[in-house]
């Protein structure tokens, strides 16, 4: 792992809302650590005396997210290092896991800000992009788009103008991902104990992102593939990476594995805000339970015909709200994730 030792538990990243949850008992009996990074069934720590790898087994686990993943805070045993307990998170990314059994996959958690990495080619997706702001206000972090590659461009510019144009007050920073000095800007939002992971799909140059702002070249990186401009899966574990204190912040960057489909559950309360002009012309419809389709009255389809409203974002709301709506439910339903499935999409 490799990490920088001596380091203290605030540059960790622990605030007062991790420490309120340990007992007293708890601060003689444990150690607080936090997850740098996720192997199959074992999980590697980092804490003020300790740095280790640990199962990451969690006895009589209550649901799919009862389970540690990178950027949680631990509780370990003082002696045997054995896992105790895994501290309230104050944000947990995750999405339904691909394929058939409808489980949760965990991708990671106590993070302050997103940084949504897509490039200036081919890969630029608006309705990509409003996924995953749309999990950022469902999880209540700050998003960053972070536009790569700009030399693959002679007019950057309209990639800036449609992104913002996508959320008001949305941060967007152009940058070229091996050079330091561009990439400089991002150091802001980096500061000492601060956490920012690292979404998007795979070749738009999130490792490259990283191996910038640390100053190194640690992280494998690997060219798109010519014919279709499509990614090479890079990263495959999730990991914790910290920048120098010196002149990048030393906060934390998380890489994650590309994912170029990113399905939605539980997050009502994302598509509403992110897609806030639909959402209130809908309640603008005579009819409470219209569908927004050919019904008498609807204001969205009326919207859409004066030109107030694009055609294409009320399908991309209707799309999200819809998967939404599938992919969520009741409390019981969602817990059957971590078992057997019990519906298909």
């Amino acid at each position: 792992m490799n990490q920088t030792r001596d380091l203290t538990l605030a540059q960790l990243g622990w605030t007062p809302v991790f420490d309120q949850q340990v007992s007293e008992e708890q601060r003689q009996t444990c150690l607080p650590v936090r997850v740098m990074s996720v192997h199959r069934g074992r999980v590697s720590v980092l804490g003020e005396t300790v740095e280790t790898s640990i199962s990451s087994t969690v006895s009589h686990p209550r649901d799919a997210e009862d389970r540690p993943t990178v950027g949680d805070w631990l509780l370990i045993d003082r002696e045997s290092h054995e896992l105790v307990h895994i501290l309230d998170r104050t944000s947990l990314f995750k999405r339904p896991a691909p394929g058939d059994d409808r489980r949760v996959q965990l991708i990671a958690a106590n993070i302050d800000t997103l940084f949504i990495v897509t490039s200036c080619d081919q890969d630029f997706n608006i309705a990509r992009l409003e996924r995953y702001l749309v999990l950022t206000q469902e999880v209540g972090v700050r998003p960053v788009v972070v536009l790569t590659k700009v030399d693959l461009t002679a007019t950057p510019e309209r990639f800036v103008e449609a992104t913002r144009a996508l959320q008001a007050g949305l941060q967007v920073e152009l940058v070229d991902g091996r050079d330091p000095a561009s990439a400089k800007c991002l150091t802001r939002y980096c500061g000492l104990g601060q956490t920012v992971a690292l979404v998007g799909s795979s070749g738009v140059g999130k490792s490259t992102l990283v191996n910038t702002l640390k100053g190194s070249d640690s992280i494998l990186t690997q060219p798109v593939r010519e014919e279709d401009g499509k990614g090479r899966h890079t990263t495959t574990v999730r990991e914790m990476h910290r920048l120098a204190a010196d002149s990048n912040g030393g906060g934390w960057l998380v890489d994650t594995p590309g994912m170029r489909e990113l399905q939605m559950s539980e997050v009502t309360a994302g598509v509403a805000e992110v897609f806030d002009d639909v959402t209130m012309m809908a309640l603008e419809c005579r009819f409470a339970n219209c569908t927004h389709g050919h019904q008498p009255g609807c204001a969205i389809q009326e919207a859409m015909a004066q030109g107030t409203l694009d055609p294409g974002r009320v399908e991309r709301w209707r799309k999200l709200s819809q998967e939404d709506a599938e992919n969520s439910g009741p409390a019981a339903a969602r817990r059957s994730r971590f078992g057997k499935a019990k519906t298909r999409r």
